[in-house]
């Protein structure tokens, strides 16, 4: 779900209970401001946040609570946990007490398994480990999710929709898809601006004012970003389309897709993101 949706059509404005929300950094706020989009009341938002933006402390005027007493907080619907991964040992054992027999725990945090979770937490916790992108900041992410077995279908319910808030949502019931995940989707956006600024070194080396060859590269991702979103076609499709046989373009894609191209980089590039995150959760 990107940004700009019709607030009439809100997803949460009908959710009961209150949302917690552990973390209002980048990605926090993040989801905080895509809820409010989505039709959330702040009266139903709980942030735990020792040094909020001016905007969020600005929505404890609307009714949102802010760094209140769990104790009147009562059982949560469900908690977000948002906090940096090197932060989780010290939020953890809050996290424990404040979990209700109905509260669905959704876990941003970055290499957290669902085992780690579910050992800091109530054995009964149900707990849904996500990884979202970059591009979630703005509303144009894309997030994978996996839930534990403890995860109802109105729990998973309630999670997809608190995810939208940044973009799109994909299920996976493997845990081990999230490695693969992270190498593609998540560490995805370096590659793309690596590609931005490779494309500007180029233009510069064949003769284009640095300056120049920057803005152009720089139009020419986000366009074509653009363009790949809003289209019904496949990449293979597009790139077809503005490849003339014999053509300039095709002259360049020669070397791209030769055998030591770019397609053998980027599996090279995304084993290797696998294998660390892989060794980051241990």
């Amino acid at each position: 779900m990107s940004q700009g949706q019709d607030s009439s059509t809100a997803p949460l404005r009908d959710v009961a209970g209150t949302l917690v929300l552990v973390g209002a950094g980048k990605m926090g706020g993040a989801l905080l401001e895509g809820w409010m989009r989505l039709g959330l009341a702040p009266a139903r938002v709980a942030i735990i946040e020792p040094q909020p933006s001016r905007e969020i402390a600005a929505l404890a005027g609307r009714g949102l609570r802010l760094n209140p007493p769990m104790n009147m907080v009562g059982e949560p619907a469900a908690i977000v946990v948002a906090v940096k991964p090197q932060n989780a040992a010290e939020i953890m054992p809050w996290l424990a007490q404040a979990v209700g027999g109905a509260t669905v725990v959704l876990s941003i945090m970055a290499g957290k398994t669902l085992e780690f979770l579910a050992e800091a937490l109530p054995d009964s916790a149900a707990i849904v480990r996500s990884m979202p992108n970059l591009p979630a900041s703005i509303g144009y992410g894309i997030t994978v999710a996996v839930p534990n077995r403890r995860v109802t279908a109105a729990q998973r319910d309630l999670a997809h929709k608190l995810l939208t808030a940044t973009g799109a949502v994909e299920w996976v019931d493997d845990e081990a898809l999230l490695d693969p995940v992270t190498a593609l989707s998540g560490s995805g956006p370096a590659y793309v601006f690596l590609l931005a600024e490779s494309l500007a070194k180029a233009g510069a080396a064949a003769g284009l004012p640095a300056d120049l060859a920057a803005r152009l590269a720089r139009a020419t991702v986000a366009g074509s970003g653009e363009l790949l979103h809003r289209s019904p076609l496949d990449p293979a499709t597009l790139r077809q389309n503005v490849t003339s046989p014999g053509g300039t373009t095709a002259a360049a894609l020669e070397v791209l897709m030769s055998e030591t191209g770019l397609d053998r980089l980027m599996r090279e590039a995304v084993m290797a993101a696998t294998r660390r995150s892989r060794e980051l959760a241990g």
